[in-house]
């Protein structure tokens, strides 16, 4: 089973989490991070985080507070997604989603997912790295047109490494 694992404060990576699920067409559960645990995160065969971006770059709240302690991902399919705001954070677009990633990825992960940078525009990102986004970026506060579109080209990339 695959879970679909995001903490959003405002709404807007809910959104994007329920819409992945509706759309992926897999076995999958979708659970805020404020109710579930390492103990439940290790219990899916493969998982999709989502995360927004709070502050100076930070990761959203219920994510900051959750117990990456006991995760135990060794050799596990994961894919990120973040939310952030191109236009007031410019330069920290979607650095929630980087933070995430990091603290995953010394969990064992294996990560798959990441997107191009084509077609965005922001100043910088840590969650860039050789030139591609870690996840799916999305800003629902200026390019919310594009996130549909967005989420549907990205599960038609990962669909396949998660089937």
């Amino acid at each position: 089973m695959i879970g679909i694992i995001y903490g959003s404060s405002m709404g807007n990576t809910e959104e994007a989490a329920q819409f992945l699920s509706e759309n992926l067409g897999l076995d999958n559960e979708v659970l805020n991070v404020c109710d579930a645990s390492a103990q439940k995160l290790n219990g899916y065969d493969k998982l999709i985080l989502g995360t927004s971006t709070w502050g100076s770059g930070d990761l959203q709240d219920d994510w900051d507070s959750f117990d990456f302690g006991g995760l135990n991902l060794e050799g596990k399919t994961v894919a990120f997604f973040g939310m952030g705001d191109s236009e007031s954070y410019s330069d920290e677009y979607c650095n929630g989603m980087a933070k995430l990633y990091d603290t995953i990825m010394e969990k064992g992960a294996k990560a798959v997912g990441e997107v191009s940078t084509d077609g965005y525009t922001f100043d910088g990102s840590d969650a860039v790295r050789n030139g591609k986004f870690v996840g799916l970026a999305l800003d629902a506060d200026n390019e919310s047109e594009k996130t549909e579109e967005r989420i549907l080209a990205w599960i038609n990339e990962i669909k396949p490494l998660f089937a």
